[in-house]
């Protein structure tokens, strides 16, 4: 009797002792983030925000108005229009449906045609670009982002979109470089993907996102039904303009769906980046498989991609000894950001419904602060470094262009306590932490905190002159054109 007692009461220690570990009290992050301090001092109309870690929610809160002409508060079910978070959404329903035999994305896309076909050009002559292609950038398209439209305009189709005949453009769609040789952001690719997924279906893309993914997923926040179609949303977020007025009905439509047409709150986008995490390391996954999240996050494109770009999303951070899957997205009076690590299931998702003066420093100060205060740390990969001799230091420090980012901004390499460190904007803006250290690896490539990629340099006359950026099988050499001090 005694030892069944014994056991009893062990089994109820543990189960006392793991109700108590499940519910960690995360309500510290209110008082971190500020966020209602923020709004008032920019005028920010309202924000909700949603962190994740170990493939679990652990905190969800909402801040402010839906719109300004109402006293209406953003809840949880508050869906946002997403603007660019579409297109990691419209890249994962490509390769589900390749997955299932229905598509090949190794195919020219231009086979899938049949409203329009893409243009002709020198530059697709001798090299047909296929879905992937246009799926990570690389196809060579312009049309880069939209302007969005609202009940009782005129609503552009998209054949007129990728012909030019909408604001912002004048002139069809075109290329401007053979495909697969480079990188440039397009939002007139993800339309002509869109246009072939409805011309292959026959069916809008909305109807094939919500049978493949957001009713699989659960999501019934989520859609890419417009404002101006039959099933969209109740409840929603108006779009505000600088002043924190109401951008004429405070629901923008757009036709561009596949690239920028999705609502979603920051709940389903977490549980979507959940599911990805999930199906990375191939147990609790519903929807995607351990195949099509491995592929649909691989980093695919180097040159001048910002870093690092896969399928949709943007592979350019190393935060916190983490790789990290990201997507950011930005409309007029709109936009926010999704962030999650490819191991261990951290993460987080925002959005807000105010103009970019507005969001951006809310954005930016709660990005910085959960990073910060979450106390993630992955593991590193314990590479064996050296010391960086005096005259390779002196080399390496000076002022360059952005050769982490291509973005033209200002680089530095500069020496605190005999170690060398890289200053860049972009790592401040997204971490709020600009003393990146440069560590030299035995094997004569070197790493910088917080970036993903490994970078060889080149030197002429004394100075660094190339790097040569390598992450995994990809490499792409970047000049480093040293700036007058």
């Amino acid at each position: 009797m005694k030892t069944i007692s014994y056991i009893s009461f062990f089994l109820l220690f543990f189960a006392s002792f793991q109700v108590f570990a499940q519910k960690k009290d995360y309500s510290f992050l209110t008082d971190s983030l500020k966020i209602e301090g923020q709004l008032e001092k920019y005028k920010l109309p309202g924000f909700s925000v949603v962190v994740f870690e170990n493939y679990k929610i652990v905190y969800s809160k909402q801040f402010g108005q839906k719109s300004a002409s109402s006293p209406e508060k953003i809840d949880e079910n508050t869906a946002f229009s997403t603007a660019s978070i579409s297109k990691p959404i419209t890249a994962l329903l490509c390769f589900i449906l390749e997955e299932k035999g229905l598509i090949n994305l190794n195919e020219p896309i231009d086979k899938s045609l049949k409203r329009w076909h893409l243009p002709k050009s020198k530059f697709t002559e001798n090299n047909a670009p296929t879905w992937k292609q246009f799926l990570n950038h690389t196809s060579g398209t312009t049309q880069s982002g939209f302007e969005d439209h609202y009940e009782g305009e005129k609503i552009p189709t998209i054949k007129e979109s990728l012909l030019g005949k909408i604001p912002r453009y004048d002139k069809e769609i075109e290329f401007t470089f053979e495909p697969g040789t480079n990188w440039q952001y397009s939002g007139g690719g993800y339309t002509i993907i869109q246009m072939a997924l409805e011309d292959t279906f026959n069916k809008p893309i909305a109807e094939l996102a919500k049978e493949y993914i957001f009713s699989p997923l659960g999501l019934k926040n989520t859609t890419m039904i417009q404002p101006n179609e039959k099933g969209f949303l109740k409840n929603v977020a108006s779009v505000h303009d600088k002043d924190g007025k109401v951008i004429k009905t405070g629901l923008p439509i757009t036709p561009q769906v596949g690239a920028s047409g999705l609502w979603s709150t920051p709940t389903d986008l977490a549980k979507i980046a959940i599911e990805m995490q999930n199906a990375l390391r191939n147990k609790n996954n519903k929807v995607i498989s351990n195949n099509v999240a491995k592929k649909v996050t691989a980093v695919t494109a180097l040159k001048n991609a910002v870093g690092g770009w896969s399928y949709g999303w943007q592979k350019s951070f190393g935060y916190n000894n983490y790789d990290w899957f990201t997507c950011n997205g930005s409309n007029t009076g709109v936009g926010g950001t999704m962030m999650g690590t490819m191991k261990d299931g951290n993460g987080f998702a925002f959005l807000a419904n105010g103009e970019k003066p507005n969001r951006f420093p809310v954005m930016g100060a709660t990005q910085k602060t959960i990073l910060s205060v979450m106390n993630w740390e992955g593991k590193t990969m314990n590479e064996k470094t050296q010391e960086i001799p005096a005259s390779l230091k002196k080399q390496l420090i000076g002022t360059y262009d952005d050769f982490l980012f291509a973005q033209g901004m200002e680089t530095k390499i500069i020496e605190k306590n005999n170690r060398l460190y890289v200053e860049s904007e972009l790592l401040d803006h997204f971490k709020g932490k600009n003393d990146n250290e440069l560590v030299y690896l035995k094997n004569g490539l070197f790493k910088i905190t917080d970036y993903p990629n490994l970078l060889k340099f080149d030197f002429k006359d004394g100075k660094a002159s190339f790097v040569t950026l390598k992450r995994d099988d990809l490499t792409a050499t970047v000049s480093m054109a040293a700036k007058a001090k």
